[in-house]
């Protein structure tokens, strides 16, 4: 891809978050299409945000099978990538398989692996209770359940999930 290109696809791509995250622009089927067309375009310029994003739009939403497969193999490229968002839902592919890719726990705990020790809770989180539970073909090991929910922790957005958060009342 040539500079030029990927700058218009780096463009195109900031034009498309937009139009899928404003609130103001009425949703109509047009915008919506136009959207879903640069997003496609990004992707298949290889685009590794693109490539996630898109990707699981078309997994999880796509109509034919066809699209979910397509949508697979974008997650796939991107976490490929090193997209860390596209690196934990191959691991929920691979874990739950697809026409396109059967199940297969050791890739679901491989990906699984990689978006967790890279800052991604839900996948740390997932490698914890399989090694709590045995589970995705891993044996029993509290050890290792400690280490994921440790990391699981570590890499929590702030504020999320404090039980202890009592806050002190405030005096007006």
């Amino acid at each position: 891809m040539t500079q030029a290109s990927s700058l218009f696809t780096r463009l195109e791509y900031r034009l498309a978050q937009q139009l899928f995250h404003t609130r103001w622009l009425p949703r109509s089927p047009r915008t919506q299409r136009l959207t879903m067309h640069l997003f496609e375009r990004c992707a298949d310029a290889g685009h590794p945000a693109a490539l996630s994003l898109y990707g699981h739009m078309l997994f999880h939403r796509g109509v034919s099978p066809q699209d979910k497969a397509r949508g697979a193999r974008y997650v796939l490229e991107a976490a490929q990538a090193g997209d860390l968002k596209a690196q934990y839902q191959a691991g929920l592919i691979f874990e739950h398989g697809c026409v396109q890719y059967p199940r297969r726990e050791d890739r679901a705990v491989t990906w699984y692996a990689r978006a967790g020790e890279a800052g991604h809770p839900l996948a740390a989180t997932r490698l914890a209770k399989a090694y709590r539970n045995g589970e995705l073909g891993l044996p029993v090991d509290a050890e290792q359940a400690a280490h994921w929910e440790a990391l699981a922790e570590r890499h929590l957005p702030l504020g999320a999930f404090e039980l202890d958060s009592d806050p002190a009342p405030t005096q007006h």
